[in-house]
């Protein structure tokens, strides 16, 4: 198993298993969320606070943190 990297609040993620970070503003990642909440792949990490990033895992669930996606690159690239 690889490093955990916290995205938020108490929340942590394998670090081997993310595939990307990406923003939730754009309509493709929008479709994408609501597909994934629609098939339960969604977890959310937000804690009821304003989703700012959405982590693409391998297994194909979807991360979504109240952290920047800049933080959490940061924190990988720290990892």
């Amino acid at each position: 198993m690889g490093k955990l990297m916290n995205v938020g609040y108490g929340n942590v993620v394998n670090t081997d298993k993310i595939v990307a970070v990406l923003s939730p503003e754009s309509a493709p990642i929008k479709r994408m969320v609501q597909k994934g909440k629609d098939n339960g792949n969604v977890v959310d990490a937000t804690q009821g606070r304003k989703t700012k990033s959405v982590i693409v895992m391998d297994s194909d669930h979807i991360v979504l943190s109240a952290l920047m996606p800049d933080t959490i690159a940061t924190r990988y690239k720290e990892e």
